[in-house]
């Protein structure tokens, strides 16, 4: 017998990156979320906010990742509480590991934290499938990764500025967007540093174009006159 998977889990077939830069951190994401080749949300908002100062992207399984994102930003709502002061990037990331880890047969997600304390400045970690945690100056998941790795490699430099930083971030995004059929929609960013988080949103139609794309056009019938010189007339 086949097994038919008849209610395929919304997935975010997704393009997420988190890059450091000198005095803080930019984190970035598409906003397609699909249920096999049906898309399901066309403007998700893949980076969740854990604290003030801590942010999170999320990949794979939608559900996983939001219920995962939701106990780390309750415990870490606890631990600001005990504390009497805001958590560090690290202990989000690690409390993160802690509970991907220990339900690694159960959950299906790919996160990168991100944020900026008064300890260590800006960090990212990411924290693939198993559920372990790697602190690195620029991390990108997702499905839309696969497509940018070589570009990072040759793109990514320390000590960017944040306009540099952010730049790079939604030139990648937009190129994974053009090969990934399961990344699209907006790029939406998260800027965070000492001097607190800025959110930005670039639409889908203002994004740099790749390779063989198309300009949007308005009817079918404005592709076919373009295409060729008039009709004979008869």
């Amino acid at each position: 017998m086949m097994d038919l998977n008849l209610d395929a889990p919304h997935s975010m077939g997704t393009t997420i990156i988190g890059v450091t830069y000198n005095g803080g951190v930019v984190l970035g994401a598409d906003s397609r979320t699909s249920t096999g080749m049906y898309v399901a949300n066309r403007a998700s908002d893949k980076t969740t906010q854990l604290t003030d100062n801590v942010y999170v992207c999320r990949s794979g399984s939608a559900a996983d990742s939001q219920v995962v994102s939701d106990y780390v930003r309750y415990f870490l709502h606890q631990h600001t509480i005990q504390l009497g002061q805001p958590a560090t990037v690290k202990v989000s990331a690690n409390l993160i590991r802690m509970l991907a880890y220990n339900n690694k047969n159960m959950l299906q997600t790919g996160l990168i934290v991100g944020g900026w304390d008064k300890y260590e400045g800006g960090k990212i970690y990411g924290i693939p499938l198993g559920g372990t945690v790697v602190e690195q100056p620029f991390a990108i998941g997702g499905s839309g990764s696969s497509y940018l790795y070589g570009f990072f490699d040759q793109a990514w430099k320390e000590n960017m500025t944040k306009e540099e930083a952010e730049q790079l971030v939604v030139k990648a995004v937009s190129l994974a967007i053009a090969r990934d059929g399961a990344s699209g929609g907006v790029v939406r960013t998260v800027i965070i540093n000492s001097e607190g988080v800025t959110r930005n949103f670039y639409p889908g139609d203002k994004l740099q174009l790749w390779h063989e794309e198309l300009e949007p056009q308005n009817s079918l019938l404005d592709i076919l006159n373009a295409a060729g010189p008039e009709p004979m007339a008869i």
